[in-house]
């Protein structure tokens, strides 16, 4: 199924009528009103009613949007319309309440992971609205797609190589540069990530994608890029297991962000870090109990090989922050507690710079792509200490653990001006309008709308 867009003028497209609960009806014709009142059609929120023409055609379809003095309305619900219409070719009339989110949810809401499957075969086209920038909502859905598709991906065929091979690929389009630290050289300049990763017979490996010019501000994104967690030695049940292949989430919506920020040709220098690896069991793994010395010296004592996420990126932060970026962000599927805390549709962001925190947050809701800012409370710095070593990677006590997972983070960044971090899901348990079950954006919208307005001309 495709969702793609015409020009604005496309003159042979089929009308979608956008109503409102409630709304008059004089902008629809006698045909569409007849057959509203026939069939009982309500116009309730993301409805779509197909309305017949003579001779067994297609006059249009109505769109409901819901009651205009709803307290929320999901920007996103012309997904519905890639979904309900038939194959064709429309344009809306009538006012959207948000055309710009009305067209990257329709676009979003055709997708469909279907590597493994036979893919449905429809296409609906839409002319865009007045005053959408087509090249913009296109760069977001591919964005989103690219993200969707590498979670989605089963973990036998998105290792940390594969992951590699992605990163390459995407480096070649954008004519940026992606350099890989693997074997003897991981080992000894970056020892946390070879620690996660070297029980898997897949190697582990550094991705480190850079692009832009040198003068331009610079702006670091480090993804966790976990390509499948047992839990090591200390081993997930098997329900925990079934959706871990998303645990390399962060570095697919890292992957993501970047293309967005590339394609946009914004006047940064970026840099993209994407520690690569597979938390295994064998013979090789990593033990509770052992202690390692960290890229950037702090020594870290094993509390649980099932948080080995803030492992890997340790020592990529440490890495990012030696060349002081002006902007450093970390994406990770980092903790249930984040879950718990904010459930599957609000990751938490925890940053020292208020005045980031408050424009993400911002930015975030006006982009439907809500993130909830955390508190980097510093007292809770005791649950993660250590009697044999500087800090241990698992907190005690069983509360605050998105909020200690942060705080261990935060000790290894020191001289990025702003450094952030983001706990995501990237995962959508139940599908809503434009997000369908499965592997999921979160967060890089809302980031990319942030540096785009911070950047951009």
């Amino acid at each position: 199924m495709q969702s793609l867009l015409l020009p604005p003028d496309f003159s042979p497209s089929l009308p979608v009528w956008v109503l409102a609960k409630g709304q008059e009806q004089g902008h629809l014709p006698e045909t569409a009103r007849a057959w509203i009142a026939a069939t009982g059609f309500e116009p309730s929120a993301g409805r779509v009613l197909a309305v017949p023409g003579p001779g067994g055609t297609l006059l249009g379809a109505v769109f409901g949007v819901g009651a205009e003095d709803a307290k929320s309305r999901d920007p996103f619900l012309a997904a519905n319309l890639a979904r309900d219409l038939p194959a064709g070719d429309y344009r809306f009339e009538g006012a959207l309440p948000d055309a710009r989110l009305a067209i990257v949810g329709f676009l979003l809401g055709s997708y469909r992971f279907d590597r493994y499957r036979k893919p449905e075969i429809k296409t609906v086209k839409f002319a865009v609205p007045s005053g959408v920038d087509v090249a913009e909502v296109v760069r977001i859905a591919e964005g989103v797609r690219l993200a969707r598709d590498l979670v989605n991906t089963p973990s036998n065929d998105m290792g940390p190589e594969e992951l590699e091979s992605a990163a390459q690929e995407l480096a070649g389009r954008h004519e940026a540069r992606c350099s890989v630290v693997r074997g003897e050289e991981l080992a000894r300049d970056f020892p946390l990530i070879h620690a996660v990763g070297v029980s898997s017979p897949r190697a582990p490996r550094l991705l480190d994608l850079t692009w832009g010019n040198e003068s331009h501000p610079r702006v670091t994104i480090v993804g966790k890029g976990v390509c499948f967690d047992t839990g090591g030695l200390d081993i997930k049940p098997s329900s925990a297991m079934l959706i871990m292949k998303k645990d390399m989430g962060g570095a697919a919506n890292a992957l993501g962000l970047a293309h967005m920020l590339m394609d946009a040709d914004l006047p940064i220098r970026l840099r993209v870090l994407i520690p690569a690896v597979e938390n295994a069991v064998s013979g090789r793994s990593f033990r509770p109990g052992d202690v390692f010395r960290s890229r950037k010296g702090i020594t870290v004592e094993i509390g649980n090989t099932d948080a080995e996420g803030r492992l890997v990126l340790a020592d990529a932060l440490a890495l990012a922050d030696e060349e002081e970026p002006d902007l450093l962000i970390d994406l990770a599927t980092l903790t249930g507690a984040a879950r718990v805390a904010l459930g599957p549709e609000v990751p938490p962001v925890f940053s020292d710079d208020d005045a980031f925190a408050d424009d993400i947050v911002r930015t975030g809701l006006a982009e439907n792509d809500p993130v909830w800012r955390l508190p980097l409370w510093r007292n809770y710095e005791k649950m993660i200490a250590s009697k044999v070593a500087d800090v241990n990677n698992a907190g005690t006590g069983g509360h605050a653990g998105s909020i200690t997972a942060a705080l261990f983070l935060r000790k290894f960044v020191e001289k990025a001006k702003t450094y952030a971090h983001f706990d995501i899901f990237a995962w959508t348990p139940s599908a809503r309008p434009g997000r369908p079950e499965g592997g999921e954006a979160h967060a890089i919208r809302a980031i990319y709308a942030y540096l785009k307005a911070r950047h951009g001309s």
